[in-house]
């Protein structure tokens, strides 16, 4: 009986102090600062040729007060994406993926036809023109943040 009795007065106190703890357990957890990002004007233009790229337009904006690197980019219903530029070489002008970029609170960066772009390989067919897609930014560290695109026919206005 005494053994019994110990037992539950051991659950009991250990139930008092799990509740105790539970208290501060439901304090609401400090919110996680969102990626500061705007995007206007975002389209993925689908490939004149059925099997080639996409390629994906917008003009990024950081807001905020913190820098960040963009990593990566990814394409809901394309097998893989990346970001892409223009630089020299030997010479002559290549289009070749691009190293992380750093942007600063207030910047707005241009994914333009010409210039820096994502490319979105092995489309599904999903994809087609007047439906949207999200794209989705990686910044280094790992955060994300994703915005729609209009998608467009390779002929439309770009």
């Amino acid at each position: 009986m005494t053994r019994t009795f110990a037992i539950a007065a051991s659950i009991a106190i250990a139930a008092a102090g799990l509740s105790a703890c539970g208290d501060n357990a439901a304090e609401a957890p400090a919110e996680e600062q969102a990626l500061a990002f705007t995007v206007d004007n975002a389209r993925l233009v689908l490939p004149a040729v059925e099997g080639n790229p996409a390629a994906v337009y917008f003009d990024l904006t950081l807001g905020g007060e913190k820098n960040y690197t963009i990593r990566r980019a990814d394409v809901e219903g394309a097998e893989r994406a990346e970001v892409h530029e223009f630089s020299e070489w030997d010479g002559e002008m290549v289009m070749g993926e691009s190293a992380p970029m750093n942007m600063t609170p207030g910047e707005t960066v241009n994914f333009e036809p010409g210039a820096r772009h994502v490319m979105a390989f092995n489309l599904s067919p999903e994809l087609q023109a007047g439906g949207t897609t999200e794209v989705t930014i990686t910044v280094l560290g790992g955060d994300k943040f994703s915005f729609p695109a209009q998608i467009q026919a390779a002929g439309e206005d770009r």
